[in-house]
């Protein structure tokens, strides 16, 4: 009987799941030197367009969608 128990709990064990440790942290562990060079290009694409006025605030994004499409 006590084999029986013994298969039981060995078939328990396989059908355990535990997540791997895992350290958070908070800490910023990239700066802007390790960014990839297209994306750096598409920031500053980005900061001068904001800079020229030709951006628009969520509100005028909103109301353009919702004039396309009907929700």
């Amino acid at each position: 009987m006590s084999e029986d128990s013994n298969k039981k709990d060995k078939k328990l064990d396989l059908n355990k799941v535990e997540e791997p440790a895992t350290e958070y942290s908070l800490e910023k562990k990239t700066d802007d030197s390790e960014l990839h060079p297209v994306l750096v290009q598409l920031l500053e694409k980005s900061k001068k367009q904001h800079e020229q006025g030709l951006s628009f605030s969520h509100e005028e994004a909103m109301q353009k969608i919702k004039s396309k499409l009907p929700f």
